[in-house]
Protein backbone atom coordinates (compact mmCIF):
# COMPACT_ATOMS: atom_id res chain seq x y z
CA UNK A 1 0.00 0.00 0.00
CA UNK A 2 1.02 3.48 -0.82
CA UNK A 3 -1.02 6.06 1.52
CA UNK A 4 1.27 9.14 2.07
CA UNK A 5 4.09 10.26 0.17
CA UNK A 6 6.97 13.30 -0.54
CA UNK A 7 8.13 15.41 -3.53
CA UNK A 8 10.25 18.05 -2.07
CA UNK A 9 12.25 17.99 -5.05
CA UNK A 10 13.77 20.67 -7.03
CA UNK A 11 10.55 21.52 -10.40
CA UNK A 12 13.95 21.54 -12.30
CA UNK A 13 14.97 18.00 -11.64
CA UNK A 14 11.77 16.82 -12.27
CA UNK A 15 11.15 18.75 -15.56
CA UNK A 16 15.39 17.25 -16.18
CA UNK A 17 13.59 13.98 -15.48
CA UNK A 18 10.21 13.15 -16.82
CA UNK A 19 11.20 15.65 -20.13
CA UNK A 20 7.63 17.07 -20.23
CA UNK A 21 8.34 21.10 -20.27
CA UNK A 22 7.85 23.26 -17.71
CA UNK A 23 6.63 22.49 -14.27
CA UNK A 24 4.43 25.36 -13.39
CA UNK A 25 3.40 26.41 -9.62
CA UNK A 26 4.65 23.80 -7.79
CA UNK A 27 5.81 23.91 -4.14
CA UNK A 28 7.59 20.83 -1.91
CA UNK A 29 5.17 18.62 -0.27
CA UNK A 30 6.28 16.63 2.53
CA UNK A 31 3.25 14.67 3.59
CA UNK A 32 0.95 13.96 0.59
CA UNK A 33 -2.35 12.37 1.01
CA UNK A 34 -5.40 11.00 -1.16
CA UNK A 35 -7.94 13.26 -2.39
CA UNK A 36 -5.40 15.97 -2.65
CA UNK A 37 -4.37 17.22 -5.86
CA UNK A 38 -0.93 16.59 -7.14
CA UNK A 39 1.27 16.20 -10.23
CA UNK A 40 1.31 13.73 -12.52
CA UNK A 41 2.97 12.80 -16.21
CA UNK A 42 0.93 11.77 -19.28
CA UNK A 43 0.93 11.47 -22.56
CA UNK A 44 -0.91 14.95 -24.08
CA UNK A 45 -3.43 14.56 -26.67
CA UNK A 46 -0.89 15.12 -29.54
CA UNK A 47 1.26 12.47 -28.37
CA UNK A 48 3.83 14.29 -26.26
CA UNK A 49 3.98 14.37 -22.26
CA UNK A 50 2.26 16.90 -20.36
CA UNK A 51 2.27 17.73 -16.81
CA UNK A 52 -1.35 17.47 -15.20
CA UNK A 53 -2.61 17.99 -11.86
CA UNK A 54 -5.13 15.46 -10.78
CA UNK A 55 -6.39 14.63 -6.97
CA UNK A 56 -5.11 11.17 -5.78
CA UNK A 57 -8.05 8.69 -5.88
CA UNK A 58 -9.36 7.21 -9.03
CA UNK A 59 -13.00 7.78 -9.57
CA UNK A 60 -14.05 5.21 -12.39
CA UNK A 61 -15.81 6.89 -14.89
CA UNK A 62 -19.06 4.81 -14.57
CA UNK A 63 -19.07 5.80 -10.96
CA UNK A 64 -22.62 7.31 -9.64
CA UNK A 65 -20.67 8.52 -6.01
CA UNK A 66 -17.32 10.37 -6.25
CA UNK A 67 -16.86 9.04 -2.53
CA UNK A 68 -15.72 6.07 -4.12
CA UNK A 69 -12.06 7.77 -5.21
CA UNK A 70 -11.29 7.31 -1.32
CA UNK A 71 -11.20 3.78 -1.80
CA UNK A 72 -9.07 3.77 -5.00
CA UNK A 73 -6.09 5.49 -4.20
CA UNK A 74 -3.67 1.96 -4.47
CA UNK A 75 -4.81 -0.27 -7.44
CA UNK A 76 -3.12 -3.96 -6.76
CA UNK A 77 -0.51 -4.70 -10.07
CA UNK A 78 -1.88 -8.30 -10.29
CA UNK A 79 -5.18 -7.71 -10.46
CA UNK A 80 -5.66 -4.39 -12.31
CA UNK A 81 -5.65 -5.93 -15.88
CA UNK A 82 -9.10 -7.04 -15.08
CA UNK A 83 -10.30 -4.87 -12.10
CA UNK A 84 -13.32 -2.67 -13.60
CA UNK A 85 -12.24 0.17 -11.58
CA UNK A 86 -9.07 0.22 -13.33
CA UNK A 87 -9.08 -2.06 -16.17
CA UNK A 88 -10.08 0.78 -18.76
CA UNK A 89 -7.50 3.08 -17.34
CA UNK A 90 -4.61 0.01 -17.60
CA UNK A 91 -5.34 -0.17 -21.20
CA UNK A 92 -5.17 3.56 -22.02
CA UNK A 93 -4.67 6.25 -19.33
CA UNK A 94 -1.46 5.32 -17.56
CA UNK A 95 0.71 7.77 -15.97
CA UNK A 96 4.04 8.25 -14.13
CA UNK A 97 3.59 10.22 -10.81
CA UNK A 98 6.67 11.77 -9.21
CA UNK A 99 7.70 11.71 -5.96
CA UNK A 100 11.07 11.49 -3.88
CA UNK A 101 9.58 9.56 -0.70
CA UNK A 102 6.68 7.59 0.18
CA UNK A 103 5.80 6.07 4.03
CA UNK A 104 4.51 2.91 5.45
CA UNK A 105 3.76 2.26 8.49
CA UNK A 106 5.21 -0.89 11.15
CA UNK A 107 3.39 -2.07 13.98
CA UNK A 108 5.76 -1.97 16.74
CA UNK A 109 3.95 -2.80 19.67
CA UNK A 110 0.96 -0.97 20.87
CA UNK A 111 2.19 1.51 18.06
CA UNK A 112 2.91 1.96 14.77
CA UNK A 113 6.09 3.31 13.63
CA UNK A 114 6.31 5.50 10.00
CA UNK A 115 9.06 4.68 7.89
CA UNK A 116 10.49 6.96 5.40
CA UNK A 117 11.56 5.34 1.29
CA UNK A 118 13.61 6.83 -0.56
CA UNK A 119 16.44 5.74 -3.13
CA UNK A 120 19.02 5.39 -1.76
CA UNK A 121 21.21 8.22 -4.58
CA UNK A 122 18.14 10.22 -3.60
CA UNK A 123 16.49 12.75 -6.02
CA UNK A 124 13.08 12.22 -7.41
CA UNK A 125 11.38 8.83 -9.05
CA UNK A 126 7.78 7.81 -10.56
CA UNK A 127 5.28 5.27 -9.59
CA UNK A 128 3.56 3.83 -11.74
CA UNK A 129 0.19 5.56 -11.88
CA UNK A 130 -3.17 5.38 -14.04
CA UNK A 131 -5.65 8.07 -13.97
CA UNK A 132 -8.77 8.83 -15.09
CA UNK A 133 -11.82 11.27 -15.82
CA UNK A 134 -15.53 11.17 -14.19
CA UNK A 135 -17.97 13.68 -15.72
CA UNK A 136 -20.77 14.73 -12.64
CA UNK A 137 -23.03 14.99 -15.50
CA UNK A 138 -24.36 18.66 -16.28
CA UNK A 139 -20.75 19.71 -13.94
CA UNK A 140 -17.37 20.19 -14.73
CA UNK A 141 -15.37 16.50 -15.10
CA UNK A 142 -13.01 15.49 -12.21
CA UNK A 143 -9.72 13.83 -13.24
CA UNK A 144 -8.31 11.55 -10.57
CA UNK A 145 -5.16 9.24 -10.33
CA UNK A 146 -4.05 5.84 -8.09
CA UNK A 147 -1.04 4.58 -7.67
CA UNK A 148 -0.21 0.72 -8.34
CA UNK A 149 0.83 -1.76 -5.63
CA UNK A 150 2.86 -4.82 -5.72
CA UNK A 151 5.00 -6.98 -3.06
CA UNK A 152 7.53 -5.54 -0.95
CA UNK A 153 10.56 -6.29 -1.67
CA UNK A 154 13.18 -8.35 1.30
CA UNK A 155 14.13 -4.94 2.01
CA UNK A 156 10.93 -3.56 3.10
CA UNK A 157 8.71 -6.61 3.56
CA UNK A 158 8.96 -6.15 7.66
CA UNK A 159 7.74 -2.70 7.36
CA UNK A 160 4.68 -3.55 5.54
CA UNK A 161 3.68 -6.54 2.81
CA UNK A 162 3.27 -4.18 0.01
CA UNK A 163 4.56 -1.31 -1.71
CA UNK A 164 4.18 0.73 -4.64
CA UNK A 165 5.27 -0.27 -7.78
CA UNK A 166 9.05 2.17 -8.52
CA UNK A 167 9.50 2.63 -12.40
CA UNK A 168 12.72 2.84 -13.74
CA UNK A 169 13.73 5.80 -16.23
CA UNK A 170 13.81 3.36 -19.11
CA UNK A 171 10.64 2.33 -18.29
CA UNK A 172 8.61 5.47 -19.17
CA UNK A 173 8.05 5.50 -22.24
CA UNK A 174 6.65 1.97 -22.50
CA UNK A 175 4.81 2.49 -18.94
CA UNK A 176 3.08 5.88 -21.22
CA UNK A 177 2.68 4.21 -24.73
CA UNK A 178 1.02 6.22 -27.02
CA UNK A 179 -2.23 5.90 -26.24
CA UNK A 180 -2.73 2.28 -27.93
CA UNK A 181 -4.14 -0.37 -26.05
CA UNK A 182 -2.21 -2.08 -23.45
CA UNK A 183 0.34 -5.24 -24.38
CA UNK A 184 0.53 -7.08 -20.85
CA UNK A 185 3.50 -8.40 -21.64
CA UNK A 186 5.21 -5.43 -21.89
CA UNK A 187 3.82 -4.00 -18.93
CA UNK A 188 3.74 -7.02 -16.20
CA UNK A 189 7.56 -7.28 -16.53
CA UNK A 190 7.43 -3.28 -15.00
CA UNK A 191 5.22 -4.03 -12.04
CA UNK A 192 7.67 -5.94 -10.12
CA UNK A 193 9.60 -4.89 -6.72
CA UNK A 194 12.07 -2.27 -6.90
CA UNK A 195 15.83 -3.57 -6.14
CA UNK A 196 16.26 -3.63 -2.40
CA UNK A 197 20.20 -2.01 -2.87
CA UNK A 198 18.57 0.71 -4.64
CA UNK A 199 16.03 1.73 -1.64
CA UNK A 200 16.66 3.07 1.58
CA UNK A 201 14.64 3.46 4.77
CA UNK A 202 14.45 5.43 7.31
CA UNK A 203 12.36 5.91 10.74
CA UNK A 204 10.64 9.38 10.82
CA UNK A 205 8.74 11.17 13.58
CA UNK A 206 5.10 10.95 14.04
CA UNK A 207 4.42 13.66 13.37
CA UNK A 208 3.78 12.53 9.20
CA UNK A 209 0.38 11.12 11.00
CA UNK A 210 -1.24 14.03 10.91
CA UNK A 211 -2.04 14.67 6.91
CA UNK A 212 -2.28 18.25 8.31
CA UNK A 213 0.95 18.51 8.63
CA UNK A 214 3.12 18.96 6.15
CA UNK A 215 6.23 20.19 6.57
CA UNK A 216 10.16 19.42 6.82
CA UNK A 217 9.46 17.93 10.25
CA UNK A 218 7.97 15.44 8.57
CA UNK A 219 11.05 13.82 7.06
CA UNK A 220 13.10 14.11 10.28
CA UNK A 221 15.07 11.02 11.64
CA UNK A 222 14.23 9.40 15.26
Amino acid sequence: MCGRYSLTSPAEAMVALFDAGPLAGFQPRYNVAPSQAMPVVRHAEAGAREWAWLRWGLIPSWAKDPAIGNRMINARSESVADKPAFRAAFRRRRCLVPADGFYEWQQQGGVKQPWRITLAEGGPFAFAGLWERWSPGAGEAVETYTILTTAANRSLAPIHPRMPVILAPEHYAVWLGDGQAADPRLLEPLLAPYPDARLVATAVARRVNDPRHDDAGCLEPV
